[in-house]
């Protein structure tokens, strides 16, 4: 039986999943350079994200040594770790991810990244192969859920890829953890959203003493 399809990110209180960034700081970060922007953009980021740096699983997937916190928030990274079958992205967080993940790539399953850039699949030690899939974000999430079998692919981002998938009706459920951040700006997640053909049912919530953890399933209306 096929998997789901779903999506986890974090959140700040005002909606933003991510600060916005410029293609020159994305170039900067790509030659090692760095920018007013992108310190901007890295210390904003690193506040929405800090719940994660700090978690067992988290620190050993990335190779970062031993040791880390083993709470509710460290279960919930495992658990989504487990049931991903495979992945689709953006080509913007691919290109921002491709100058920034280790050598062994953090997902260990394939990849398949929406972009209009023709290249061929890239390995990486570990079990990640990144494959480039032009022809839209129907075919992309067709691959991936063969690739995944019977477990769930996972829409890992950014937010204009997720945004996507949902106003497709293509999407089963996802989570947020709010993170207790007040951005002003950025890349919202809802922000374009389809809402008259999308309702949402509560499937849980629970907080830990950094973020707040909410489910949901997508009921197309």
């Amino acid at each position: 039986m096929a998997g789901k399809v779903f999506f986890s990110v974090t959140m700040t209180l005002d909606g933003y999943v991510a600060p916005e960034i410029s293609p020159a700081d994305i170039d900067a970060l790509r030659g090692g350079e760095t920018t007013p922007g992108l310190k901007q953009w890295m210390g904003q980021w690193s506040k929405l994200q800090a719940w994660v740096f700090g978690q067992r699983f988290f620190r050993e997937n990335l190779k970062f040594g031993e040791g880390g916190e083993e709470g509710r928030d460290n279960a919930i990274l495992e658990e989504t770790f487990h049931r991903t079958g495979a992945s689709v992205m953006g080509k913007r967080m691919f290109d921002l991810g491709e100058v920034s993940w280790p050598e062994e790539a953090p997902f260990h399953t394939p990849v398949y990244v929406v972009t209009h850039e023709v290249r061929e699949p890239w390995e990486r030690p570990g079990g990640t192969t990144f494959h480039f899939v032009n022809d839209g974000i129907e075919s992309a999430l067709e691959q991936a859920r063969k690739a995944a079998g019977d477990r769930d692919v996972r829409i890992a981002g950014g937010g204009d890829t997720i945004l996507q998938y949902l106003n497709a009706g293509l999407v089963d459920e996802f989570s947020i953890a709010l993170a207790p951040v007040l951005f002003g700006g950025g890349v919202q997640l809802f922000d374009g959203i389809d809402a008259a053909r999308i309702g949402l049912q509560q499937t849980g919530a629970e907080s830990s003493s950094q973020v707040t953890h909410l489910n949901y399933a997508v009921v197309r209306t």
